[in-house]
C-alpha cells in the first residue's frame, strides 16, 4: 500500500486523530493486514505516537500485524456447531489448505481462524468465508465451498 492511498483514506477522514481506528480498518480492509510503514505514515500524519496506534492495533482482534490470506476461513466451535461436528470440518479445512487456526498459507490466498460463535447456531456446523455463511457444512462440502474462492 503506498503512501498516496494512505493519504486519501486519512484525507477521507479529514486528518482527525479520533477516527484513527476507522482510518486502520480501512487500511486492513483493502491491504488484508497493518504493514509498519503505513502506520508510521498514520502516526505521522495524524500526529499520533506510534506506540498507541500499535497498542490499538494489538489490542483489536480485528486488525493483523502480519500478512493474511485474500480469503478469511471462520469456523465455529462454539457448543451448538461443536456437537454437530464443526471440529471435523475444522480438520478438513486443515487437509484442504495446509494450514492451522491463526495461519495463513505462503500463497497468501486463506487465513483459517477459528471462533466461538457466529450468530447462526441453528446452521451448525457453521464455516464463514469472506462473511458469507456456509451452514449445515459436513466434511465432504468443505472442498466445494473453498473452490469458489480462488
Amino acid at each position: 500500500m503506498d503512501n498516496d492511498r494512505i493519504d486519501q483514506i486519512i484525507d477521507k477522514h479529514n486528518g482527525e486523530a479520533s477516527l484513527l481506528i476507522q482510518v486502520l480498518l480501512e487500511i486492513q480492509s483493502e491491504n488484508h493486514w497493518l504493514p509498519k510503514e503505513a502506520l508510521e505514515r498514520v502516526s505521522e500524519k495524524l500526529q499520533v505516537p506510534l506506540t498507541r496506534i500499535l497498542h490499538i492495533a494489538t489490542f483489536y482482534k480485528a486488525f493483523s500485524l502480519v500478512p493474511k490470506g485474500r480469503h478469511e476461513i471462520h469456523i465455529c466451535v462454539g457448543t451448538a456447531c461443536h456437537v454437530r461436528g464443526a471440529t471435523r470440518v475444522l480438520d478438513t479445512v486443515q487437509d484442504l489448505t495446509g494450514i492451522k487456526p491463526g495461519e495463513t498459507d505462503l500463497d497468501l490466498k486463506f487465513s483459517l481462524e477459528t471462533v466461538n460463535c457466529l450468530g447462526c447456531c441453528a446452521l451448525g456446523p457453521v464455516m464463514e468465508v469472506d462473511g458469507k455463511t456456509h451452514g449445515k457444512m459436513a466434511p465432504a462440502e468443505t472442498a466445494d465451498v473453498l473452490k469458489n474462492y480462488e
